[in-house]
């Protein structure tokens, strides 16, 4: 253990130069302080705070160590007018916790001072060394914050003697600047390599979104062709099965005319299934604009009405709307067509009780509502039941069949003519599905 031997040569200094020595003091922590705030990397603030330091307390030469890693022993990071011969070994200076007189300032957090290093017995294996390069007293001092020790500073001086109680304050000063430098430089380091990281993992996401966006292009691109292709040969199909049933291609019995008459409903809602998924996929690729003309907003409602087909028989229909005609102007045939969607929904799952639908308006909306007492969705599926191909139930054994295009296209209709699809439902409560539309169709061309 370093012993503090004090000495009866004190260095004393007269009043002027007192002055004259806390003025050159002053001027350095300010210098240092400021180094502290504008610099980054924490060796330009030690040297900078040893070059201005070490003259000012009379230090022959002075070390910055710094604990390395986690390791037990100390790197050094900045040195002041080291003894020019020795200079090439220093990159490989090590000092060990605990040992000599910076190490012990690190391992116990304790300013340690050595007026003469000759004189302290528990340091006879230094006398030689401080010898060599020619300092007599030294004064190590622990580089810590609030979450440890970081390292140690030492000033090593010619001439033995202990310092003053302002030499003192000013090294710890400079010490406390030191470390909070090195703090700072660590959190500087971290931050940036956090924002390496960052930066990596978004050039990462970015490169997966840009790669989903081509997937999802050729996804619908492959729809719109592959419904195109299937378009053509289906709609040949449908008519040599009319013609079939007319017995231009023969005689035709009753049961086969049955049997025809099925595959003309199959080949029907395939052809459906199909024009949906056309017109989704071209709605997605903003290939489909609205075709406005002014029409009774009870005359789409009438469309889908007739049009829609699965009610089951225990089910009733209940239509409410306005007794005299309200005009919009908008797409008649896009509005039923949603309406459509929206129908086909509530009949599929409401196996008894009743469908109500509705039209009015509010304000300058237009509101049609669907609302049904069938099994009702869970609030986890809400958001997801608009995705296409998507149902509540999407399993291979699911209860009820279906395509899952058909709100999905409903949405995007509606978002095409200026309005926004609402859904309330309850498991096993039934749901309810309101549908706002402008009265007057926003024309995005029209000034």
């Amino acid at each position: 253990m370093t012993r503090i031997t004090p000495l009866t040569n004190d260095r004393f200094r007269s009043g002027a130069e007192t002055t004259e020595s806390g003025l050159r003091e002053l001027i350095a922590i300010r210098e240092i302080v400021h180094a502290f705030l504008t610099a980054d990397r924490p060796e330009e603030v030690f040297q900078f705070a040893l070059d201005r330091v070490s003259p000012l307390v009379g230090a022959s030469f002075a070390c910055v160590y710094l604990i390395d890693g986690a390791s037990e022993l100390m790197r050094l990071a900045a040195v002041h007018n080291w003894p020019e011969r020795f200079t090439p070994f220093l990159g490989e200076m090590r000092v060990r916790l605990g040992f000599g007189p910076s190490g012990e300032a690190a391992a116990e957090r304790r300013v340690i001072e050595v007026p003469d290093v000759s004189s302290d017995p528990s340091l006879e294996d230094w006398a030689e060394v401080a010898n060599e390069l020619g300092f007599r007293a030294i004064v190590a001092l622990p580089l810590q914050t609030g979450d440890g020790v970081l390292g140690a500073v030492a000033f090593y001086f010619e001439r033995a003697g202990t310092i003053s109680a302002e030499t003192r304050s000013l090294l710890r000063m400079v010490a406390d600047q030191m470390a909070a430098t090195a703090q700072k430089a660590r959190l500087i380091d971290d931050l940036r390599r956090a924002n390496a990281a960052l930066l990596e993992t978004n050039a990462e996401l970015e490169a997966q979104y840009v790669a989903l966006l081509e997937a999802r292009r050729v996804k619908d691109e492959f729809l719109a062709n592959i419904s195109h292709e299937l378009r053509t040969p289906l709609t040949a199909v449908m008519g040599y099965l009319s013609l079939m049933e007319e017995g231009l291609a023969g005689p035709v019995t009753q049961e086969q005319r049955k049997t025809l008459a099925q595959v003309k409903t199959s080949s029907h809602h395939l052809l459906d299934l199909i024009g949906d998924l056309l017109e989704l996929t071209t709605l997605k690729r903003g290939g489909i604009e609205a075709v406005t003309s002014a029409f009774d907003i009870r005359d789409p409602l009438h469309d889908a009405i007739t049009a829609t087909r699965g009610r089951a028989e225990g089910v009733a229909l209940r239509v409410s709307e306005p007794e005299s005609p309200v005009m919009m102007v908008s797409d008649r045939r896009k509005i039923a067509k949603l309406l459509i969607a929206l129908l086909s929904n509530a009949y599929k799952f409401t196996a008894s009780g009743e469908v109500r639908v509705s039209v009015s308006t509010r304000n300058d909306r237009v509101v049609y509502r669907v609302i049904d007492t069938g099994i009702g969705i869970p609030d986890a599926m809400k958001t997801q039941v608009f995705e296409e191909f998507r149902q509540v139930d999407g399993s291979s054994t699911r209860r009820f069949g279906g395509s899952g295009l058909g709100l999905s296209l409903a949405q995007r209709l509606a978002h095409l003519l200026g309005g926004e699809i609402y859904l309330e439902s309850a498991l096993g409560e039934g749901s309810t599905f309101l549908v706002e539309l402008p009265i007057e169709y926003p024309d995005p061309e029209r000034p």
